[in-house]
């Protein structure tokens, strides 16, 4: 489920000459290094035995992705600075720029919360603070502050964490003083403006933050980064640090009662300074009596000057300095040092400076006026559709040269991936409206309505010169909150929370049928269109004539290669039939006319080609591209991806209701966002997932006829059905499917086996896999990605040809997911459609406003699979019964085998792994079909027996077992919790289909967790059952949300958990309910959507 801890820091390229890669990392996480004696051991032992105890392990959190960071959880390392006040002295990238929860570890592995105070907006350092009071049983000290004392060749140690597991203690001796700030990443946190000291003490990941002292046991520098190709480390120079640290104690000291907020003191000109030898500035043009100047007046030894490296755009420096301009003096004085400059500045907040400077040999005098550094760093964020947008910060203005204060998109979340807006982005337009900043964006949005279709307009660092467009959707479904204000409070160390919009200023939402939610119709069963006999083989009410004209030829995907279409020879003009069912519309004559103007000049455009098949012409109509888009925060089922495409077939058409089936590779839960284009009119509509059959591969989407456009009725309509006879070896067929660019293309083929049982193992993660289920196999490979319908040559379906998930696993560790494409034959979805049509026997579900009875499905909770009877044989299956099957079913010459039963079926204590299922009912059985059968029966009877009379051969021994049934719809899962950043549900099929539930009545399952959530930092991933919470028994999640409702904010729980393999495991996890409220989302048949509802929150 991947790493538990973040790693940080990536390649980095540091500026000489030419651009030089190295490989650059923030510490996190380090490997076990080893110590190194010195010779001076008894003045460093005592040195150590002052420092360890005050060097603390910090586990911290970040909850939401933020400025350079993303959402995680990490280890780092910090020391106490100032034992009376509870001062922590860490690294900048360690406190997080954005929301994070934090405890700190001493040696005694006592454990406490610590929040943060402060975070310098440009050096990487930062503060926790603590409560002194709270460490009860260990003796320390604070660790004194010691700039001054680093020289080089000073030997030193760094003492930190190893993965908060013990003591690292790292030897080394300081090299340099004046290396340049590390580059981490192009797109990440990077100090700049200071020197950095350099030693070769090996430290890795976990290390950061870490003291380096000399043998007093002062720090006299903090650790920070490290080149993980070699030996190198790279420690932040204290004087910045010392500075910081005495604002941060008179605050603390002036505080009578509760906390507030720390004010230090922080300049800026909004660009960034070189440290550069003289020889190289004489290059850029330094006159030889100026640097004779700078010499005189600088401390001996000095080595260079500063020299502009970029400027921010539309700061204070911008249009007054340029990159390659040499400073000389700041206000009359002499300036070489980082140092003195920072000092001026930062006391200068406000003031206008006067910068004497040299470009290309003119002298140059400016006037900048110095900016308050805190004004441009972001404190505010906003949170919608699980996207974190804020101001874009003086660190990534300074990456990407964007002026700061853009909204900028620090995670794209479900709202902003589903348009393809990537992390990083600016958004500069939505819904034709400029955005400048943050406010411009909030406003907009509370504007528009749910489900409502804007477009947005972003710019990308990588590709900055260019605007792109995207349509972006609002939720219709309350997949996450509403949007909410973040606003960080120094004085707590939280982030405030406030609705960043009126819920009484959104505008209603908007439905499938393009109108407010409210203004849905919603009739009974009894007031819907009146319905005639039903011919499933078509059903529409529209009727259409394909006329086929000339056209260039098109190009589609088969498989991963894009190959030119060919189609078979056979088109010819005409008009193809269409189903049963009609219903007249009356119009005016100007709206008929503009209807068929629109309708003449769209089928003008996209002619069909002269050479398309009689199939492919009848077929197109019908045919549907779908987009699906599956929310992060009900990723349920084990759903293996987020993003979807396939092709689907319109098998219902009428004025207020469409439905397409598509296979469950497309579309795999119900919880989804589903976008449907068509090949016969250029429109894309949403739809709705109304029935996912529980054991076969396909699921049915409704649509609306009428947000489509009158001029859509005479050209979309349904494709007709043909459900028997079915396939036989041999028959001719045609593939016909969409490409990418919705081109219709079809290919003929031969049957090869029309009745091909599938064998789909179980993946890592538990999700849908085809079981009980005969396809159809052709004699050519049309690749694993291209799916659509298999029809005859009058395009009639036969069958749908469709994809279906399995993983490849090469290992017990290493897998891969694959994909493959078969027919599934017609009359399985057949059955379905009569009973939605006519009305099925459970509960109605509200489709296009209009309650409608969905159909139950019998089935036998059992997976099975065929033996051949020459092998039966083998195990004991007399030649009477082989003589009786042969005759039953002379093609396949196979009998089904019990290959498991579902947890918690009524089979699961009946028949075990290996019966053989001879007959059902004293009928008997040769294929899945006969099951199901057996199982439609049942409900067709005026009986109300649920039970199959099974006929089995288990072991040698014929026996008769009375095997109970159930009945299941077609909604998939429809409830699911988010306790604590984990997601929850009740086990779904596929994860029962293991064969195996906890004794403890159940359990809910957890399916997902969200990075730096609770269940992130402690531990509770996917894959496994909770049973227990506080010893309270979890069985089901009205008991999982009875016992999570009293649990309160920072108290920590105790969960028995048992994993999918069976080992039972207890942790315990501390609630955060300021950013990880408890939240339930559930599907309401009532209204078609999903509803979001707070169970538990800080009031």
């Amino acid at each position: 489920m991947g790493d538990p801890l973040e790693r940080l820091g990536s390649e980095a390229s540091m500026a000489t000459e030419t651009v030089i890669k190295s490989d650059l990392c923030l510490e996190i996480n380090p490997p076990i290094t080893e110590t190194v004696a010195t010779a001076t051991a008894e003045d460093w032992r005592r040195a150590l035995g002052k420092v360890v105890p005050a060097v603390v392990v910090l586990r911290t959190t970040a909850c939401r992705a933020f400025d350079t960071v993303s959402a995680g959880a990490s280890y780092a390392t910090g020391f106490i600075v100032d034992k009376r006040r509870g001062i922590i002295l860490t690294n900048r990238h360690v406190v997080k720029p954005g929301p994070v929860v934090a405890e700190a570890m001493f040696v005694n592995r006592e454990e406490i919360p610590i929040c943060p105070v402060y975070r310098d907006p440009v050096h990487d350092f930062g503060f926790f603070s603590y409560d002194p009071s709270a460490v009860q049983f260990l003796s320390y000290e604070e660790i004194p502050l010691a700039p001054e004392a680093a020289s080089v060749g000073l030997e030193i140690r760094v003492v930190g964490n190893d993965s908060g597991e013990k003591v690292s203690i790292l030897a080394g001796t300081l090299a340099r003083l004046d290396r340049d700030a590390p580059h981490y990443k192009k797109d990440g946190y990077n100090d700049f403006n200071t020197f950095y000291m350099q030693a070769a003490s090996g430290t890795k990941g976990g290390s950061s933050g870490s003291p380096v002292i000399d043998w007093q046991g002062r720090a006299v520098a903090l650790n920070a980064g490290s080149k993980s190709s070699s030996a190198s480390a790279f420690f932040l120079p204290l004087q910045r640090v010392v500075r910081a640290l005495g604002f941060l104690k008179k605050s603390i000291d002036s505080c009578t009662d509760k906390p507030k907020a720390v004010h230090i003191p922080r300049g800026t000109l909004q660009m960034t300074f070189l440290h550069k030898g003289f020889d190289e500035i004489r290059r850029l043009g330094l006159r030889s009596e100026t640097e004779q100047v700078v010499r005189h007046a600088s401390p001996p030894g000095e080595t260079g000057m500063l020299v502009v490296d970029s400027v921010v755009p539309n700061g204070p420096a911008d249009k007054h300095l340029q990159p390659g301009d040499v400073l000389i003096r700041v206000n009359g004085t002499v300036l070489t040092q980082f140092l003195n400059l920072e000092n001026l500045i930062d006391d200068g907040v406000g003031q206008i400076v006067e910068l004497e400077i040299e470009r290309g040999g003119q002298p140059i005098t400016v006037s900048v006026s110095v900016q308050d550094l805190h004004s441009i760093t972001p404190d505010h964020f906003l949170e919608v559709g699980g996207a974190v947008i804020h101001p874009l910060s003086y660190q990534q203005a300074r990456n990407f040269r964007f002026p700061c204060g853009l909204a900028y998109i620090a995670d794209p979340g479900y709202m902003l991936f589903r348009a393809g807006v990537p992390r990083h982005a600016i958004i500069k337009k939505v819904a034709n409206e400029d955005i400048s900043c943050l406010a411009d964006l909030i406003s907009i949005l509370s504007k528009l309505s749910r489900g409502a279709r804007v477009p947005l307009e972003y710019m990308s660092h990588t590709d900055r010169h260019r605007k792109k467009s995207v349509l972006v959707t609002i939720d219709r479904h309350e997949w996450y909150a509403p949007p909410q204000l973040y606003t960080r409070n120094d004085s707590s160390g939280l982030w405030d929370v406030k609705p960043a919009i009126d819920p009484a200023a959104v505008p209603p939402s908007v439905g499938n049928n393009g109108l407010p939610i409210c203004q849905n119709t919603t009739l009974c069963h009894h007031d819907k269109e009146p319905m005639h006999e039903v011919d499933v083989r078509g059903v529409t009410d529209t009727v259409a004539t394909i006329e086929a004209s000339s056209g260039g030829s098109s190009q589609n995907d088969f498989g991963s290669e894009a190959k030119k279409q060919r189609v078979e020879d056979d088109s010819s003009d005409g008009t193809v039939a269409n189903g049963s069912l009609y219903e007249s519309e009356l119009k005016s004559d100007d709206a008929m006319a503009t209807d068929n103007s629109v309708l003449r000049e769209y089928e003008s455009a996209t002619a069909l080609s002269a050479n398309a098949s009689l199939a492919e012409r009848a077929i197109e109509p019908a045919l549907v591209m779908f987009e699906v888009h599956v929310p992060p925060s009900c990723s349920l089922d084990g759903v293996h991806s987020q993003h979807f495409f396939g092709t689907g077939i319109i098998i219902y058409h009428s004025s207020n209701m469409g439905l397409a089936v598509v296979d469950k590779n497309t579309v795999a839960i119900s919880a989804s966002d589903v976008m449907l284009s068509f090949a016969a009119f250029p429109v894309e509509i949403p739809g709705e997932v109304v029935f996912l059959h529980p054991v076969h591969n396909y699921a049915l989407i409704a649509y609306n006829p009428s947000a489509m456009g009158p001029a859509s009725a005479s050209v979309i309509r349904a494709a007709e059905l043909l459900p028997e006879p079915a396939l036989q070896r041999g028959d001719s067929v045609y593939l016909v499917g969409l490409s990418r660019n919705l081109q219709a293309t079809s290919r003929k083929s031969i049957v090869t086996n029309p009745c091909a049982a599938l064998n789909i193992g179980s993946a890592d993660s538990p999700r849908y896999r085809a079981t009980n289920m005969e396809v159809i196999e052709l004699d050519t490979d049309f690749g694993s990605s291209f799916s659509g319908a298999l029809t005859d040559e009058k395009g009639r379906i036969r069958a749908i040809w469709g994809s279906f998930s399995t993983q490849v696993k090469y290992s017990s560790t290493s897998s891969e997911d694959h994909q493959f494409v078969r027919g599934i034959p017609i009359y399985a979805i057949s059955q379905v459609l009569e009973k939605i049509i006519t009305g099925g026997n459970g509960p109605s579900l509200l489709i296009n406003g209009v309650k409608r009875p969905m159909p139950l499905v019998r089935i036998l909770e059992v997976e099975l699979y065929p033996t051949l009877l020459s092998k039966a044989r083998s195990f004991g299956l007399s030649d009477e019964w082989i003589q009786i099957l042969v005759k039953k079913d002379p093609v396949r010459r196979q009998v089904l085998r019990v290959k498991g039963c579902l947890a918690g079926s009524k089979a699961e204590n009946l028949l075990e792994q290996g019966d053989m299922v001879l007959a059902v009912n004293k009928m008997p059985v040769t294929c899945y079909n006969d099951i199901e059968a057996a199982c439609r029966t049942l409900d067709s009877g005026s009986h109300s027996d649920e039970n199959l009379n099974l006929t089995l051969l288990r072991q040698g021994q014929e026996m008769e077992l009375v095997v109970g049934t159930d009945k299941r719809d077609g909604n998939g899962t429809t409830r699911t919790i988010n306790w604590c950043g984990c997601v929850v549900q009740d086990p779904n099929p596929a994860v029962r289909a293991l064969g195996f539930l906890p004794e403890e009545g159940h359990g809910v399952y957890v399916t997902r967790w969200c990075h730096g959530s609770p269940a992130h930092r402690y531990g509770l991933y996917a894959l496994q059952w909770i049973v227990e919470v506080n010893g309270k028994k979890t069985p089901d999640l009205n008991a999982f949300a009875d016992a999570t409702k009293e649990l309160e904010h920072g108290q920590f729980v105790r969960i028995r958990t048992v994993h999918l393999n069976g080992k039972p495991r207890v942790l315990t996890l501390k609630q955060d309910l300021h950013y990880w409220p408890t939240w339930e989302l559930m599907f309401d048949p009532e209204t078609a959507l999903w509803r979001r509802n707070i169970l538990k929150a800080l009031k």
